[in-house]
């Protein structure tokens, strides 16, 4: 059997995305969980660096402009390539990867 593949992709009111598989199984992926998995080679490198101390800070980034996704496209047949509100856009989450993260 094929894995399953995205049928419909819609956009949530709260900024994320929706996708239906071909199996019927729904995920919903908010922005902050697709930005902090980013796949890109910057972010993973920042996961795995030991947790730097924190300046107290007042108010947190997502308080001063809330996240969103604000493009999504395509990367052939097997991926997406996302743009959060950050400006961050270099992952390239692929299908699989997708469908691990919403279950």
């Amino acid at each position: 059997m094929s894995q399953p593949v995205p049928q419909s992709i819609r956009r949530l009111p709260a900024g994320g995305v929706e996708l239906v598989w071909s199996d019927g199984l729904e995920s919903s992926y908010p922005p902050r969980l697709l930005r902090d998995a980013c796949p890109c080679a910057t972010c993973r490198e920042r996961r795995a660096e030991p947790p730097q101390p924190q300046l107290l800070q007042v108010l947190a980034p997502e308080e001063v402009a809330p996240l969103s996704i604000t493009g999504m496209k395509p990367v052939g047949q097997y991926a997406y390539s996302i743009e959060f509100s950050d400006g961050h856009s270099s992952g390239i989450y692929t299908l699989d990867y997708l469908r691990e993260l919403g279950g």
